[in-house]
């Protein structure tokens, strides 16, 4: 059965969650494709969004960011890291062609490590680039790594080289370094149920404002719900996020588990949808289905990552936005900035949304001229 190995990131969720949704558009229009995804993200996501047949072979495919919380990196952590990581490169290259040497290998998809396009070249199959930005566009202005490791930045290069093609999703930088571009709408995961019957089915009321806090998988264990200054607001977390029982739980936070985003009928992005206001730092991931549901961010900075000034720019194009500055987070002075928010008129441009669909047709298609 023809295969199409998929190498995705693990930093963060958004490079995993786009993916499966580009996965989930390819099985519709060739079921008989035969799917391996290469990736350290926890397959528990895969396992609930997935909709058909995959084989997860865990391992780190690339070294990322590291974070220290939700909203700070580590830039020592991650030049160890890279170093460590790219030091044994071609090592990795060859373990990796060797281990997928009898899986009939037509095409590779990378989201975005490089170690991907350098597996395709030696296979000699098509690869596919699918990102919004590039690790070594990343590193290129990351504290540290001129100084402590000037190599790195051009080994990194060197592979998205040799990429076949790259689909460059909206909010782009650093795609250049690839020798065919193509621009795609957004890829986003978009909600199935209706605002009404998300809140009926989480819990939350239907006659306050929402505000959802989202920060990924390192949580928020110094924000202290309790002192958020929005009684009459409805505050959705997870168990992910901060840790609280039903004894500590304000009456006006609504605490989920993330067991009840397993195998349910509720989403995650069903419940984006249904609230007003999602707390976060800009990442691609939340941004595109905050823009697929018309919900408004207020969002918060994330250290020096320079993917940030890019979504800050554009991203009031396309949806309701409003910075609160993190001592204000932190100390739950959120009021005045929500309610501003909430005020502010429709944005100025919509987007479409249906890159999944567009991206799969390409690589289908790469799989015909294969």
């Amino acid at each position: 059965m023809a295969t199409v190995l998929w190498y995705i990131s693990g930093h963060g969720f958004g490079h995993a969650s786009r993916e499966v949704e580009v996965i989930n558009a390819l099985a519709a229009v060739r079921p008989d494709v035969r799917i391996i995804i290469r990736s350290a993200v926890n397959q528990a996501l895969l396992d609930r969004t997935v909709r058909g047949p995959y084989e997860l072979r865990p391992g780190r495919c690339d070294s990322g960011i590291v974070q220290s919380t939700s909203v700070a990196h580590d830039d020592a952590a991650t030049i160890r890291e890279a170093i460590a990581f790219y030091s044994g490169f071609e090592d990795r290259i060859e373990a990796e062609v060797a281990a997928v040497a009898t899986d009939d290998v037509r095409l590779i998809v990378g989201d975005i490590p490089p170690i991907a396009f350098e597996v395709a070249a030696q296979l000699g199959v098509p690869s596919i680039a699918i990102a919004n930005f590039t690790w070594d566009w990343i590193y290129e202005t990351h504290p540290g790594f001129s100084d402590t490791a000037p190599w790195i930045v051009p080994r990194i290069r060197e592979a998205y080289r040799k990429a076949t093609h790259a689909l460059a999703l909206p909010f782009a930088g650093g795609l250049e370094v690839f020798p065919s571009v193509r621009p795609v709408p957004l890829v986003a995961r978009q909600p199935t149920r209706s605002r009404a019957a998300t809140r009926a089915h989480f819990g939350v009321s239907p006659d306050r404002p929402a505000v959802l806090l989202s920060f990924g998988g390192y949580g928020m264990p110094s924000l202290n719900v309790a002192q958020v200054d929005c009684p009459d607001w409805t505050l959705v977390t997870t168990d992910r996020i901060v840790s609280l029982t039903t004894d500590t739980a304000p009456k006006n936070v609504v605490h989920l588990a993330e067991q009840q985003f397993l195998g349910g009928d509720f989403r995650y992005e069903d419940l984006v949808a249904a609230v007003d206001v999602v707390v976060t730092k800009p990442g691609y991931g939340i941004l595109s289905e905050a823009i697929a549901s018309d919900t408004a961010i207020l969002y918060t900075s994330r250290g020096e990552f320079r993917e940030y000034p890019i979504l800050v720019r554009d991203m009031p194009r396309y949806l309701r936005c409003r910075f609160i500055a993190q001592d204000d987070l932190f100390a739950g002075r959120w009021r005045a900035a929500l309610e501003a928010l909430v005020a502010q008129p429709s944005p100025p441009e919509t987007m479409a949304t249906n890159g999944a669909e567009v991206a799969a047709v390409v690589i289908r298609d790469a799989l015909r001229e294969k």
